[in-house]
């Protein structure tokens, strides 16, 4: 059974769809866009579970259009740590969900980490020899993985985490997409049975998810026209914007 939206809901809902596409594209922090429309649409952690087969859809087209540009060391490197952080997000949902703990908690404390590594990532920025080797040490590649493994269970919003740490090791963004792409959907494959177990996937959801493939698959030739017209710096800079704007965003800010 769909959800009983108004004709503005479902709107806002295609809205969402459309961004997931653009934010899979190559533009990953636009995807606070339907992480908020989401969650108003669907109060507590239950859009998590919503959004997650759309997100694995988008993950896919992505794949299908950028699979020749990923740098598969990267891949590599944080995945693992991924994995790990999406098994502690999980607990971390089981205990809120036991405790009755609405998801839009954790909020502040993603937008914390987001901000912390968007101001370190404008700072490199200015002083281009501050940590250096930094971006390229397993510690870095380790510490974000894991990050994005918690944030992207907890709320779905690993998209500026992983940005910041591609943009960090300064991949071209043909590679950047990419190589998002493929660790994305990846991992958000792995998710698929911790958000069953906690009852986030369902009949009516994915029915839902249905509807609004049409919307993600636009967004995704949208997403590539946009990335393909933007020059490198440009492209860089958008990265750390949208960071930053998610970050003002979980933290109330905006």
């Amino acid at each position: 059974m769909l959800p009983n939206f108004t004709a503005v809901q479902w709107l806002l809902a295609a809205l969402a769809g459309l961004g997931i596409g653009v934010s899979k594209s190559g533009l990953p922090g636009i995807s606070l866009m339907h992480v908020v429309i989401f969650a108003q649409l669907f109060p507590g952690i239950a859009s998590t579970g919503v959004v997650l087969p759309m997100l694995v859809c988008g993950d896919i087209g992505a794949v299908l259009l950028f699979r020749r540009d990923a740098r598969w060391p990267h891949v590599f490197r944080t995945l693992p740590p991924a994995v790990f952080g999406v098994a502690v997000g999980w607990m971390i949902m089981r205990w809120a969900q036991a405790h009755h703990i609405d998801g839009k908690q954790f909020n502040p404390f993603i937008g914390g980490i987001v901000l912390t590594l968007a101001v370190v990532q404008l700072w490199r920025n200015l002083k281009p020899d501050l940590f250096s080797h930094l971006p390229h040490s397993r510690v870095f590649a380790w510490t974000m993985g894991g990050i994005a493994g918690v944030t992207t269970m907890v709320a779905n919003a690993a998209g500026p985490v992983m940005g910041l740490y591609l943009l960090a090791v300064s991949l071209p963004k043909e590679a950047f997409v990419g190589t998002a792409a493929w660790f994305f959907l990846l991992i958000n494959l792995i998710k698929i049975p911790f958000s069953a177990q906690l009852g986030l996937i369902g009949g009516n959801s994915l029915e839902f998810n249905l509807l609004l493939i049409p919307f993600i698959v636009s967004g995704l030739f949208l997403g590539r026209k946009v990335v393909a017209a933007l020059p490198q710096k440009s492209f860089d800079n958008l990265v750390l914007i949208f960071a930053g704007v998610a970050a003002a965003r979980l933290l109330g800010v905006v």
